[in-house]
């Protein structure tokens, strides 16, 4: 079809290999940068998980080796998920990332010496299950297609929305919020981050580096710092493999919803196709909820 645009899709093979190492450098990251907040005792959390970052604190841990090893692990990790997005669609890509849930998981048990309940080995089933149900559905459908100036504006003006809701919410209930507000917030923001990168990636590839484009840049590094702030206070507040659980289940369910209806990436998808895109879809934000009530570390802190 001459209304698809993109790299072939052989190269999807590298692609996944680029999200799966991808996963692994976000994990490591999320577990150095957990255990710098929670060492250097950023933010005492309350007995109901409540906890946050001031901008105090968050000086404080900038500062920290680990935490800094943390930041370079995710930062390669984002490189190594762009170069993913340049040879594949976003919604087979973004997916992917939720290996990095079981990587966290086991890492943060080990350092922590916790072990892990049934009820949040069902949870990490669930999620890691319903990911992977959403990436082999999603893999038959996908194609990059042709981006128009309204597509692009409508992706912007749906993240300036979110960016103003957010803003609020940083300025009004941050130091009260729970962990699952934090994580749901930073899931959002970097949904919205992914595709970004994947319009840019797109305008690219049809050799349309215009004013569009450069805001799209601009709204991306913005998403980056609001979520960035979203993460470190989710850190403060509850596990890594929480806060990862939401970011690999949540980021790509917004990339993804995203993808199709706006980027127009399933057009090929059938009604069968998208109940399943349903099912998975509800499989693992079920897995995240559950996880968010029945870790043994946020049971723990309510005692």
């Amino acid at each position: 079809m001459e209304d698809l645009i993109g790299p072939a899709d052989e190269l999807r093979y590298l692609a996944i290999l680029l999200a799966v190492l991808a996963a692994v450098a976000l994990a490591f990251g999320a577990q150095f940068q957990n255990n710098a907040v929670s060492n250097g005792k950023a933010k005492p959390k309350t007995k109901d998980g409540r906890g946050g970052l001031g901008l105090r604190q968050l000086r404080k841990l900038i500062v920290r080796p680990q935490w800094i090893s943390g930041l370079g692990l995710m930062g390669l990790g984002m490189v190594l998920q762009l170069g993913a997005l340049t040879l594949a669609p976003l919604i087979v890509v973004q997916p992917i990332g939720a290996l990095a849930l079981v990587i966290t998981s086991l890492l943060n048990a080990r350092v922590t010496k916790t072990r892990l309940n049934r009820g949040t080995t069902i949870a990490i089933i669930l999620c890691t299950f319903g990911i992977a149900a959403f990436v082999t559905t999603a893999s038959g459908v996908a194609d990059a297609n042709v981006l128009t100036d309204t597509d692009v504006t409508a992706v912007l003006a749906i993240l300036l929305g979110l960016l103003v809701v957010f803003a609020v919410l940083f300025f009004t209930s941050g130091r009260s919020a729970k962990p699952l507000t934090y994580i749901i917030g930073a899931g959002v923001l970097y949904g919205f981050v992914a595709t970004l990168a994947k319009v840019v990636i797109q305008r690219l590839y049809q050799m349309q580096f215009d004013w569009l484009t450069i805001l799209c840049l601009l709204a991306l590094v913005a998403a980056v710092i609001l979520g960035g702030w979203f993460v470190q206070n989710a850190y403060a507040s509850g596990p890594p493999d929480l806060v990862i659980a939401g970011l690999t289940v949540i980021d790509p369910l917004v990339a993804v919803s995203v993808a199709i209806a706006i980027l127009g990436e399933a057009e090929a998808a059938t009604p069968l196709t998208a109940i399943g895109f349903a099912l998975s879809g509800a499989i693992a934000v079920a897995g995240v909820v559950l996880l968010s009530k029945v870790h043994p570390e946020l049971a723990a802190s309510k005692q």
